[in-house]
């Protein structure tokens, strides 16, 4: 009898080093992963003469300063905002429909040559895009679309990494049964893809979303050899020419809150489409 209380005793003393062990642990990650958001809040809110003097830990009284040259400056903020807004939004809506769309076609549909395909998109996930870049600037150049959102959103609809995770997804999550009962009660296949199988699809949507709306807001390399006119312009390449100003225009403080204004959009996106996230994973255990 003691001695079972004893184990008992022992078990849960273990059980609760280890669950200090890993509350330290997760209290340490979300340190790391928000200790650099500090440091470029606090640095916004400082001059270029106190940041050439070295980094403070509390913050100072030039963030509306900043804003104010920022905003009154020579760099079109507020269409940089808009065209990486609508850019990424559209990208990120095109990119998770059509991947998801794909992935029903190779996951539902029986076809000559299917697993082919499907390693063939796999194939082209592993090209890298700056191998294509030159070819592809080549190709905007001869089509006369330089200025132009369209190059810059059209191909994301050809997503191989999105794909392969709705691909994924669907073979733990669609059962092929569901989309032979929504046939046989005479729902057509853009009925059964849109109102059975994108709301299931949810949660993979949101994530994916999220990579994408992500990845297209932070992309300066191509955006950087097709937009030449400054309205045209996204937010990452409008911070990289405040970088490059002359040492006389030069102002750090600015680079900084700008920065911190061009980070609220991805926060913004990740709280609206969280939920779903969440929701899906509460699902899941349940059904579990």
């Amino acid at each position: 009898m003691n001695d079972t209380l004893n184990g008992k005793k022992q078990n849960g003393v273990s059980i609760g080093v280890r669950r200090l062990i890993a509350y330290v642990v997760l209290v340490l990650i979300v340190f790391m992963c928000l200790i650099w958001f500090y440091i470029l809040f606090i640095n916004s809110t400082r001059s270029n003469a106190e940041l050439t003097r070295g980094f403070t830990p509390l913050p100072s009284s030039y963030l509306f300063t900043n804003l104010d040259n920022l905003f009154h400056g020579s760099l079109p903020i507020w269409n940089g905002l808009f065209n990486s807004f609508f850019i990424a939004i559209t990208s990120a809506a095109l990119s998770t429909y059509f991947s998801t769309m794909t992935a029903y076609a190779i996951h539902v549909y029986d076809f000559k040559f299917k697993n082919a395909v499907f390693t063939f998109i796999l194939m082209v996930m592993m090209i890298p895009s700056q191998v294509t870049a030159l070819g592809f600037l080549q190709l905007v150049i001869n089509m006369g679309m330089e200025d132009n959102f369209i190059p810059l959103i059209v191909p994301q609809i050809a997503a191989p990494i999105t794909f392969f995770y709705m691909k994924q997804y669907m073979d733990s999550t669609l059962p092929i049964s569901l989309v032979e009962a929504a046939r046989i009660d005479g729902a057509g296949e853009f009925r059964t893809f849109n109102t059975i199988v994108l709301p299931l699809m949810k949660p993979a949507i949101a994530v994916q979303a999220i990579f994408t709306f992500v990845t297209s807001w932070n992309n300066y390399f191509i955006p950087s050899l097709i937009l030449h006119d400054d309205k045209m312009k996204t937010l990452p390449i409008l911070i990289a020419q405040l970088r490059s100003a002359d040492w006389l225009k030069f102002d750090m403080g600015q680079v900084y809150v700008m920065i911190a204004f061009s980070i609220f959009p991805v926060i913004l996106v990740y709280l609206v489409l969280s939920r779903h996230i969440i929701g899906g994973v509460t699902l899941g255990g349940v059904k579990g």
